[in-house]
């Protein structure tokens, strides 16, 4: 049996995998705020599915997606701001106490690589497999993870498909990290949220249905986040010519009206560029599944011993 932990800001989502790559169990629950909470979230997660699957055989590893940043060759993540975790070294916090291998991954990376695998599954066989696939996360931020033939691509250090903040129209709005333009500021839910400036639970469907209610401010801001997650996929097509990019994150809740809005910007865009047309960006796109546990299966798969990644993932 492997675990995969998805920690975020809110919710942790936790799975056990078992040796043929299926989801045999899932738990959800709140993730506390700080170091001490988010260990003991995390404990509780592992060991209560450990307790759900007994019957099913030991734990082997377990494998946990974090926001921030985890340094190259360690398990220490920095700069989990959603968590309150400014530095937290994880294997250091609870390896002794799991008694088996430990492994850290970027949240987006750990989706990456499950998004991957649910694809996989969902086609039935490895020939209807993407040779290679962005997953493009859209929540607060906009970032992206990469998986080529059957591996995460993280670049020299630890980087690659961190789109977000690639600024595509210098007298665009202004962004968190000091640019202006940046795809994050158009697509980010964080950016669109703050700029539309009304109370809203569901702050970017808001926009989106006053769009279509005519409202002018919130057809800008519609507009700008299809033409933002239109640039996401093309820098990740044309940099690392993927044959897939899965949009996901909480944006994605918005299904098709989404997807529809990016298609057509991909294929207005192209109409002037025999090249881009060649390219059919419009059909390389597809939406996550609502409620995939993407992040936590990747978590598990990128947790596991190299030599039982073997079997076939899927989602049960």
């Amino acid at each position: 049996m492997r675990i995969g932990l998805d920690i975020g800001g809110t919710k942790t989502d936790a799975v056990a995998v078992d040796a043929t790559g299926a989801i045999v169990s899932r738990l959800r629950l709140p993730t506390g705020w700080g170091p001490d909470a988010v260990i003991r979230t995390l404990l509780h997660a592992v060991r209560t599915l450990a307790a759900e699957t007994a019957a099913s055989g030991p734990i082997e590893s377990v494998g946990i997606g974090i926001p921030g940043q985890v340094e190259p060759g360690t398990t220490r993540v920095v700069h989990a701001v959603n968590l309150g975790v400014q530095e937290l070294d994880l294997v250091g916090a609870v390896g002794r106490q799991l008694g088996v291998p430990v492994r850290v991954e970027n949240d987006v990376k750990a989706a990456a690589f499950g998004a991957h695998a649910l694809h996989t599954s969902r086609r039935g066989s490895a020939a209807g497999s993407p040779g290679s696939m962005a997953y493009l996360n859209l929540g607060t931020g906009v970032a992206a993870g990469i998986v080529a033939d059957g591996e995460l691509w993280r670049g020299g250090r630890g980087t690659a498909g961190e789109v977000g903040h690639i600024s595509i129209d210098p007298r665009g709005p202004l962004c968190r990290c000091g640019q202006r333009g940046c795809i994050e500021a158009l697509a980010g839910g964080g950016a669109i949220a703050k700029r539309w400036g009304r109370p809203a639970v569901l702050p970017v469907r808001d926009v989106f249905d006053a769009a279509e209610a005519g409202e002018p401010v919130a057809q800008q801001l519609r507009a700008g986040l299809a033409c933002g997650v239109a640039a996401a996929v093309r820098v990740l097509v044309l940099t690392a010519d993927v044959d897939l990019v899965v949009i996901g994150g909480g944006v994605s809740g918005l299904g098709g009206r989404l997807l529809a809005d990016v298609a057509g910007e991909l294929a207005a865009s192209a109409e002037a560029s025999p090249f881009m047309r060649s390219l059919r960006l419009e059909q390389r796109i597809e939406l996550l599944p609502t409620g995939s546990p993407a992040a936590a299966l990747g978590a598990a798969l990128v947790g596991a011993p190299r030599g039982s990644r073997e079997g076939r993932p899927a989602y049960g």
